[in-house]
């Protein structure tokens, strides 16, 4: 069959929804399958979606047998054999709107794009055959928004069998960007908070170089340099599983994401506890609190606690860690599962 896989980005900014495109690529090549991807660059901002939606929409896929649509606007895209694995609406137009994260004012102009927008969504979305999202929040917020119903459709890391557990050292690990949204500077603060000898190592690239310059800075007036680890560049994939397979826990914490996040389900693939917040979104559907991971209020005290509680007692962070891996096939996560799906 010919697939073509059609998603937007931010030049120079990597992260999960490229990863969720280039890794279904090279499982449905092995499957036989002749496979273009296809990245169109976007700006969300509002004196540019319109033009850019336009474009999207003249796009001409007809020379392939099926397209998969991922990241918006690509949804936008004509066919009559459309399928898509929807990750995110533009949520400064949608769930964000009345948050801080929003950036432009509530007024005429731009109440005037989020219905030009909203309309376009609505009228694309229908044209689909189906409609996969990699969380019950994104199905949530697509039935909420657009009346349109979706299969939850996990996404998969590629080669899982790479990540492993070779034993716990000292330090909790956050591998992700490192962006305000995923609140890196909450667990600074919480180290302040501990009583143990717990470290903390956050590693990641970042879009801009203001929020490193801030974590950097929280760590020193905090006098924690010796035991927090501020390493900003991009993770190569085989120092991840390293860092993951020593660890005593993984971290991640943003606000309200729209999915479990992949470093959330690499650290449960090494069988590593996952430490987040009750308002983090997406994560919320991979951990319990107490059974695989600490789910906890975001408030630094409670979260220096759970640390200092991982650190102190190690076969709990084992236990909760290999809960952790049997969770992900109570979820049947895995890329024969969604191949099945998308190619039905």
């Amino acid at each position: 069959m010919k697939i073509a896989l059609c998603s937007t980005y931010v030049p120079f900014l990597y992260g999960g929804a490229r990863n969720i495109v280039e890794w279904l690529q090279e499982m449905l090549e092995r499957e036989g399958h002749q496979v273009e991807r296809i990245y169109l660059p976007q700006v969300d901002t509002a004196d540019r979606l319109c033009t850019q939606m336009a474009a999207l929409r003249s796009i001409d896929l007809s020379a392939a047998d099926r397209v998969i649509c991922f990241r918006p606007q690509a949804h936008l895209i004509r066919h009559p054999h459309k399928i898509l694995w929807f990750i995110h609406h533009i949520r400064v137009f949608y769930d964000m709107w009345d948050s801080p994260y929003r950036g432009f004012p509530d007024d005429a102009s731009h109440r005037s794009v989020r219905a030009a927008l909203l309309a376009a969504d609505n009228a694309a979305l229908r044209e689909a055959k189906a409609v996969f999202t990699n969380s019950r929040v994104v199905s949530e917020r697509l039935r909420q928004f657009n009346g349109i119903d979706s299969e939850v459709l996990y996404p998969p890391v590629f080669a899982s069998e790479r990540f492993h557990c070779r034993g716990f050292n000292d330090e909790i690990v956050y591998i992700c960007r490192l962006e305000h949204h995923k609140r890196q500077h909450l667990l600074v603060e919480a180290m302040a908070h501990t009583n143990t000898p717990v470290r903390l190592r956050l590693c990641g690239a970042s879009s801009g170089s203001e929020y490193p310059r801030e974590l950097s800075a929280q760590i020193e007036r905090l006098g924690l340099q010796d035991k927090v680890v501020l390493d900003v560049r991009w993770i190569a994939e085989e120092e991840k599983v390293e860092l993951l397979a020593d660890c005593l826990a993984a971290a991640y914490l943003p606000v309200d994401e729209d999915s479990y996040g992949y470093p959330s389900v690499e650290a449960s693939h090494a069988a590593k506890a996952v430490l987040t917040t009750d308002d983090a979104g997406g994560v919320l559907e991979l951990v319990s609190d107490g059974v695989n991971g600490y789910v906890l209020p975001p408030d630094p005290a409670a979260l220096g606690a759970a640390m200092d509680r991982l650190y102190s007692d190690r076969a709990l962070a084992s236990r909760l860690g290999a809960a952790a891996r049997a969770r992900l096939d109570e979820l049947n996560i895995s890329w024969t599962h969604v191949l099945k799906r998308l190619l039905e």
